[in-house]
């Protein structure tokens, strides 16, 4: 086997995923081509087979094993989307299977391996992050002989991810247009690597980007160091791209052949998210939204020809949608938190509703936090505006009053326990 992956792989690929998986549509979205004042289509993997694109990258490795690897079974780490993959194609071929996931890895997920595997596939939990379980399901690779399915970082899963590539390239030619730029999130960089090497043989003019969370901005760290590191901290709010250190094989493809890298905030991936859900009505999970969420920071860039976003991947756990709404409101400018410090006297809260709140600025938040004296107690206060631009007002108020207030910013290590 090649340590090289090329167009003729990802093409081998293609024919055997085939009778497998969805072609999944590549349809326009006029909200985002609004935004851009030009035609925007999204790649449509929240619907593929598994609701994620990573099911060809599992699938194409595991149909690749000789006989003697399948009867040793698989193994594999993943923070949901991968395991469903592995899960779907143990089924499927008859294959025994263990997936090792994260501690954080939302319930559906681990309840869509489960359901997807059968009797066939075991979840075990492997740690708190992506690259804990990866570690887990290595140590076990070794001790029981089992063959590792690495999400990203092997040329048959980079090839089954590149078929997207190939798809889209086919989809936009019957449309007549190629793709002037096509956006693509950004994990441990698979699918990136293998629409890069499809594109470059078959569509060298058009513009490549990856988008990858800025809490786990694991590839352009590594473009900046020249190669592979693991990231100290990692956000794993975008848990399907949430890899603290990039592929060894994927890294060269990404440096060599991708235009650019770009780290997207969190509030805007959930910004996109909602989008996405109330005008589109296309449930997409965190990483499934990466690429449009990029996508508006293209807008005074003016891309030439149609942009394309892979909507990468659709399981969503609708108890997380709080949260969403929250990074949402606070990245958009419509809520804010304050550590306020009211005298312990009568009317001091009334008057900071008075005199301090404006009209259509809410409450949404109150709680003290203790009683430091008898005279003063700190409280923790969100507030929720009708418009961004009312904030500056509403801090010029709270100056000109006789309370302390100090302002949580956006990305203080106190959000962590707000949010």
């Amino acid at each position: 086997m090649s340590d090289r992956l090329t167009a003729a792989m990802i093409s081998q690929a293609a024919d055997r995923l085939r009778p497998v998986i969805r072609r999944t549509a590549l349809e326009p979205n006029e909200r985002l081509s609004g935004l851009l004042g030009g035609p925007v289509l999204l790649k449509r993997e929240d619907a593929q087979v598994c609701r994620s694109y990573k099911v060809r990258g599992a699938f194409n490795l595991i149909a690749s094993l000789t006989d003697d690897e399948r009867r040793r079974g698989v193994v594999c780490a993943s923070a949901g989307n991968h395991g469903q993959g592995v899960a779907f194609a143990c089924a499927r071929l008859g294959i025994s299977g263990r997936v090792y996931v994260p501690s954080t890895t939302p319930r559906q997920k681990r309840e869509r391996i489960a359901a997807l595997g059968g009797d066939r596939v075991e979840i075990v939990v492997g740690g708190g992050t992506y690259d804990e379980a990866s570690g887990a399901a290595h140590a076990d690779s070794e001790r029981t002989g089992a063959v590792y399915v690495h999400p990203f970082d092997d040329v048959r899963t980079m090839a089954g991810q590149g078929t997207v590539g190939l798809e889209i390239l086919e989809q936009a030619g019957q449309a007549g247009q190629a793709p002037g730029t096509v956006i693509v999130p950004v994990g441990g960089g698979g699918l990136i690597s293998g629409l890069a090497v499809w594109l470059r043989e078959h569509s060298p003019a058009t513009r490549l980007i990856g988008a990858e969370p800025a809490g786990a901005a694991s590839m352009r760290a590594a473009l900046d160091h020249g190669g592979p590191l693991a990231l100290p901290e990692l956000d794993t709010f975008v848990d399907g791209a949430a890899v603290g250190r990039v592929g060894d094989t994927t890294f060269p493809l990404v440096k060599d052949l991708v235009d650019e890298v770009v780290p997207v905030d969190e509030g805007a991936v959930c910004t996109e998210m909602l989008d996405l859900y109330q005008t589109d009505g296309i449930i997409a999970e965190p990483a499934g939204a990466l690429a449009g969420a990029a996508a508006r920071d293209l807008l005074p860039h003016s891309p030439e020809g149609p942009v394309v976003c892979v909507v990468s991947g659709g399981n969503n756990d609708v108890s997380r949608y709080n949260e969403v709404l929250e990074r949402s409101l606070v990245h958009i400018g419509l809520r804010h938190y304050f550590l306020v410090t009211f005298p312990q006297r009568p009317g001091a809260l009334r008057h900071f509703l008075d005199e301090v709140l404006g009209e259509g600025e809410d409450i949404i938040a109150f709680e003290y936090i203790k009683k430091n004296n008898r005279e003063t107690g700190p409280a923790l206060v969100g507030i929720e505006l009708e418009r961004a631009g009312d904030l500056d007002d509403l801090l010029s108020r709270m100056k000109g009053g006789p309370l302390t207030v100090e302002r949580i910013p956006p990305g203080s290590p106190l959000f962590t326990f707000i949010l």
